[in-house]
């Protein structure tokens, strides 16, 4: 898995690459159409996922014949 690290910028106080491991970890076993595919890469968000008691939105990516996740950003939602 790769994280962007663009998270930091704006909600660090609230999000860390050990949470978005558990968001993540989430997704295991789930089917997923993308949101959008540009140039090779197909694009998902996943939102309102809940982890102790709180939800959150993860944007996260796959690149074609790759075997990696890609996280782009997460936050916390209200």
């Amino acid at each position: 898995m790769i994280i962007d690290p663009h998270y930091e910028l704006k909600h660090s106080r609230s999000i860390n690459d050990d949470l978005i491991l558990e968001l993540v970890q989430k997704l295991h076993g789930g089917s997923f159409e993308p949101d959008e595919t540009i140039e090779g890469f197909e694009y998902f968000v996943s939102d309102n996922l809940q982890l102790r008691g709180k939800f959150y939105k993860l944007i996260w990516l796959k690149e074609k014949h790759q075997i990696y996740i890609g996280v782009v950003n997460a936050h916390r939602r209200k």
